[in-house]
């Protein structure tokens, strides 16, 4: 999808659609106003007959409307008037979005900008609409058959250029601002969709590794990608303890922006990047397993948080650390009881072999110690205790700093990828102890997810760390199954804010 700022009047404009909004009430916003006065009240006349209400996440389309060069004119319903705020704006894009998908109206004019929403400027409104729409207009096709010439034809429905309308000539700037922001947050939610979406086949940690590579040509980023001799010099005997009873082989991914000053301390993002997750010798359940190749969707969330901050060309030094592997169960794999070493030197005991992700988790967050990092944030779609705590609505947040916690709560608000603050107390700790180790990786049923991050603790004590349990929250099951996206959203508003940018 193409963008572009339009200052021109709305009458003056001639579109394939024009999408205007209607509060509900059938209160019509005032580029409404303008189309019913051009047609001599007949959008009025339309919504008396009870066609449309103004609810939100509603819409009508209407064809050859008098008066009017546009060919249709959408009407979005608003919701209530008072309450029009980011959160109702946005599923107001949506909708239109949605409503035309399907259509031959590829060359669309907005004028929702010109809405006035609660807490929201220009910039942050067309931020916001940029955003939605790319999400809104997200397809995944990339291993499907190619199309015949009728089915190529119904696939290329839907808005090709978005014209966004700006009243006032002095917001154009502004406008611009937003735009580049909301298509590069778009961007990063796309990739990491895309890689979250592919098989476990296709996205290998080999793959994995080779999209930042790609990345890093293309961005001028610095990257490095160690194999496993590398990892056994340094003495990442817990990650490599997953990674064994599978053919594919690890990757060690690092990734670095470097667009601050040279004495600045970077923000270092861990992605837990298991591409295939059958649980090991704890086989999981048969039922939905396949879903299990999302397990790498908070290495693609720090791959989207690069490409949007890369497209941002944020004033920050970020740095990517992505331990990927599968968890197979061959006969080599690391079997419940076995005792592995981690590279901070503490003894783990595998008391299950499905808890697995934060023992690959661990040595990375032992070897960011490198970066002398200003903060770390972890990205782990870790436990299925988290689900039944937030269910798919928050992402999990632990930390050892309520001011980094703080930081990425409003964050999350700001980007409406919003996350939970979870308790992290010590009397948690003590469910890991084990008789035969320095620790064990799980802590029983009872506070899965918080012992989950009480065992990440102990890896991350000498930096100010947090932890984003995105099980819930990275992908959706069911009938619009697939990758969300999250939290790079969040992410990307809480680095945005550390480079003084607030957007």
């Amino acid at each position: 999808m193409e963008f572009s700022i339009k200052t021109s009047l709305t009458e003056k404009q001639h579109h394939n659609c024009v999408v205007v909004g209607v509060y509900e009430g059938r209160e019509l916003s005032d580029a409404a106003q303008v189309i019913d006065g051009l047609s001599s009240g007949y959008i009025s006349k339309v919504l008396a007959h009870g066609d449309l209400e103004g609810k939100l996440d509603s819409s009508l389309v209407l064809h050859q409307v008098p008066g009017v060069q546009a060919e249709r004119v959408l009407l979005v319903g608003l919701g209530k008037k008072a309450e029009l705020a980011e959160k109702q704006y946005c599923k107001a894009v949506r909708a239109s979005v949605k409503a035309l998908s399907a259509l031959g109206a590829d060359e669309v004019l907005t004028t929702l900008v010109a809405l006035p929403v609660a807490g929201a400027d220009v910039r942050k409104k067309v931020s916001l609409l940029a955003e939605t729409a790319l999400d809104a207009s997200y397809r995944f096709d990339a291993i499907k058959r190619k199309p015949d010439a009728t089915e190529e034809k119904a696939a290329k429905k839907g808005i090709k250029t978005l014209h966004i309308e700006i009243v006032a000539s002095s917001d154009v700037a502004a406008a611009e601002l937003g735009l580049l922001d909301g298509k590069a947050i778009g961007a990063g939610v796309s990739l990491t969709k895309d890689l979250g979406n592919l098989p476990p086949n296709v996205c290998t940690p080999t793959y994995l590794a080779e999209q930042a590579q790609g990345m890093a040509k293309t961005y001028g980023l610095k990257v490095e990608v160690l194999e496993r001799e590398e990892m056994q010099k340094l003495g990442m005997g817990s990650f490599l303890g997953v990674a064994q009873g599978s053919e594919q082989p690890p990757k060690l991914i690092v990734l670095q922006h470097l667009k601050g000053d040279g004495n600045q301390k970077p923000v270092v993002l861990v992605g837990k990047g298991i591409t295939f997750d059958t649980g090991g010798i704890s086989l999981k359940p048969g039922a939905e397993m396949d879903e299990m190749k999302y397990d790498m969707c908070g290495a693609a969330t720090v791959l989207g948080v690069f490409k949007t901050i890369a497209e941002m060309n944020l004033p920050l030094n970020v740095v990517g650390v992505i331990p990927t592997c599968e968890n197979m169960p061959d006969g080599r794999a690391t079997r419940p009881g076995d005792v592995l070493t981690s590279m901070s030197g503490l003894t783990i005991e595998v008391l299950n072999t499905d808890a697995e992700g934060r023992l690959i988790l661990c040595d990375a967050l032992t070897y960011a110690e490198r970066f002398e990092p200003s903060a770390v944030v972890d990205i782990a779609t870790l436990t299925g205790a988290c689900v039944i705590a937030l269910g798919h609505h928050a992402t999990g947040l632990f930390s050892n700093n309520d001011a980094l916690a703080k930081e990425l709560l409003q964050a999350g608000e700001q980007a409406l990828d919003r996350a939970w603050h979870m308790p992290m107390w010590d009397d948690y700790q003590p469910l890991l102890d084990s008789n035969f180790a320095d620790i064990a990786n799980i802590g029983g049923r009872a506070a899965g997810s918080i012992t989950a991050a009480c065992f990440l603790s102990r890896f991350a004590k000498k930096y100010d760390w947090a932890h984003l349990d995105i099980a819930g929250t990275a992908w959706k099951s069911g009938k619009e199954k697939g990758g969300t996206g999250r939290p790079v959203p969040m992410l990307a508003a809480f680095l945005a804010a550390r480079a003084g940018q607030n957007r």
